[in-house]
């Protein structure tokens, strides 16, 4: 990763790394946000995807299963999908993404998990997929 781009080199890796991650789909639902809140948006793309997530030391996978776990102990279901959806895109495993939720029963406690246990079959039904970890 380049040290001191400029912010429109930022938000264009980070447009770059969320195409990757969510494809057309997701980057639209980015968009979005900057459609109402500009500043946000930008931010949101050229820090969140454009610094941290196109960084080389850990591959999108790897950074995906971080986030799937912070948003899990916080209790931040509402953003769970769109990750969920990335993890699987970027290579995670249907089996490691109940792994992941499992886990973080122990740490985090069940309620949240169990809310990302919720929200991973919905989108596991979404994408017709068949967990056979039964």
């Amino acid at each position: 990763m380049k040290a001191n781009k400029t912010n429109q080199e930022r938000y264009e890796a980070g447009i770059d790394t969320l195409q990757t991650m969510v494809g057309d789909h997701g980057v639209s639902m980015i968009k979005q946000i900057g459609e109402f809140f500009p500043d946000f948006g930008h931010t949101l793309v050229a820090f969140g995807f454009g610094d941290l997530y196109s960084r080389d030391i850990l591959d999108l996978k790897q950074r995906e299963m971080i986030t799937i776990t912070s948003l899990i102990t916080q209790g931040a279901t509402e953003q769970l999908p769109f990750h969920l959806h990335a993890g699987l895109n970027v290579g995670l495993k249907p089996e490691e993404i109940l792994e992941i939720i499992l886990h973080c029963g122990g740490y985090a406690g069940f309620p949240k998990a169990c809310g990302a246990l919720d929200v991973a079959r919905k989108v596991f039904m979404e994408r017709g997929i068949e967990h056979t970890n039964k």
